[in-house]
């Protein structure tokens, strides 16, 4: 099809995906800088949301993927109000990460790893991890919306609901969350790649008591999420239109 010939050639990537429509929604320059390979960050919530999806979904791959350190011993040797912030830990600490990323692995804090812990016992304990979080997980998809490619990964599917797991600062402003990061559309499109079933966001709070929620999208959620990705469509179709180096990569206008 031409939308998927053109983005191939502009791009060399044969679909989009939830992050990559985010991004064109927000900004084509964004987009194709994603598409280009030149956003990728890590961050500690990133990186934090990756320990705990792999311990909720792929328990036995952590210690592939992980690298879990205690600090314990050599702050207490540097001693002093906060050895965090001293250069012999900073340089301790980065040994440490070029010795795990030398066994492709990722570095995680134990203060991470047992409150990642602590969070999907709550899940155990109020009873949604056995009903919402227990089935298919990780479910790769590479298909169709009409004529635009697109793949992602489903977190976990049971019967007749695709669940997507998130953690949170606040499940009473997760609401909010759902339209300012685009997670609507996430739900637009999954629903779409698999119709005739629901979409449900398992939401966790990283703070004591770790309170969880089961977050259910509406028909209004959904139809949000299918005009973003439209519009998002929309503005990459116009992007392609442009006589314009797809590596210039900065914004130019006139005010």
């Amino acid at each position: 099809m031409e939308f998927a010939k053109q983005l191939q050639d502009a791009t060399g990537k044969g679909y989009l995906s939830y992050s990559s429509i985010k991004h064109a929604l927000n900004d084509i320059r964004l987009w194709e800088m994603y598409m280009a390979g030149q956003l990728r960050k890590e961050s500690q919530a990133l990186s934090f949301g990756s320990v705990y999806d792999t311990l909720l979904f792929e328990p036995n791959e952590y210690q592939n993927r992980f690298h879990t350190f205690d600090d314990k011993e050599i702050c207490a040797e540097i001693g002093g109000k906060n050895p965090r912030a001293t250069k012999r830990y900073k340089e301790w600490k980065e040994e440490l990460y070029v010795d795990a990323k030398a066994l492709g692995k990722d570095v995680v804090s134990e203060e991470d790893y047992i409150m990642a812990i602590d969070m999907i016992s709550r899940l155990d304990d109020c009873g949604l991890l056995d009903s919402h979080l227990t089935g298919e997980v990780q479910v790769e998809f590479n298909t169709w919306i009409e004529d635009i490619p697109v793949r992602g990964f489903l977190d976990c599917k049971v019967p007749g609901i695709i669940i997507d797991s998130k953690s949170t600062r606040s499940i009473g402003g997760f609401k909010r969350d759902v339209f300012s990061f685009g997670y609507d559309i996430q739900a637009y499109i999954y629903t779409s790649v698999y119709p005739g079933n629901e979409f449900a966001w398992v939401a966790q709070e990283k703070a004591y008591p770790y309170l969880p929620a089961l977050i259910h999208a509406s028909d209004e959620t959904l139809r949000s999420g299918e005009f973003k990705f439209w519009k998002a469509v929309d503005a990459i179709k116009e992007h392609f239109q442009l006589d314009r180096p797809a590596t210039t990569f900065y914004k130019e206008f006139y005010v």
